[in-house]
């Protein structure tokens, strides 16, 4: 009986270990910028597989109204847009949401890059502002990751620094 109750403990203690696989997290800074006209811009993210070319979302923020006026202005999210947006009907609610104004911010993306086939994949963040520009960051990762990494890129004007981290 007691050989029974330790197999189970080490069968139950190994299991939780391999719950805990990954945390995935992505910060986003979104930068104040010194303009006569601001508008919080549009942002999207998604990560593409070097493989298949297969795109899962993974977030996008835009103006969210009851008319649906702030869709129209999805199509500014060009790359995004053309792979992706177009097909879907807005809002989506597991990664939809509003606009943030200029400031850091930290996306979960556990979860949706754990549902991922091992491989070779680009995580692209773009972003569009009204009266503004346009910009997109690529940053590069291989999945599932052997050993905490950290991959950075920095823009030039609509993104700041922007960084995915993975902790196996």
């Amino acid at each position: 009986m007691l050989r029974k109750t330790v197999a189970a403990i080490l069968l139950v203690a190994g299991t939780a270990t391999n719950v805990q696989a990954s945390e995935m997290t992505l910060a986003l800074e979104v930068p104040r910028l010194q303009v006569a006209e601001y508008h919080n811009p549009y942002v999207a993210v998604w990560v593409q597989s070097k493989s298949t070319g297969n795109i899962t979302n993974l977030a996008l923020w835009y103006q969210i109204d009851e008319r649906g006026e702030g869709e129209k202005w999805l199509k500014d999210l060009r790359q995004w847009w053309r792979r992706s947006g177009r097909s879907l009907e807005m809002p989506v609610d597991s990664f939809t949401g509003a606009t943030r104004r200029p400031g850091s911010y930290s996306i979960d993306v556990t979860e949706a890059l754990e549902a991922l086939p091992a491989g070779q994949y680009t995580l692209y963040i773009e972003a569009s502002r009204e009266v503004g520009g346009r910009e997109i960051l690529k940053l590069p990762a291989t999945l599932p990751a052997k050993e905490p990494i950290t991959v950075k890129a920095v823009g030039e004007s609509e993104l700041g620094t922007v960084a995915l981290q993975i902790k196996p």
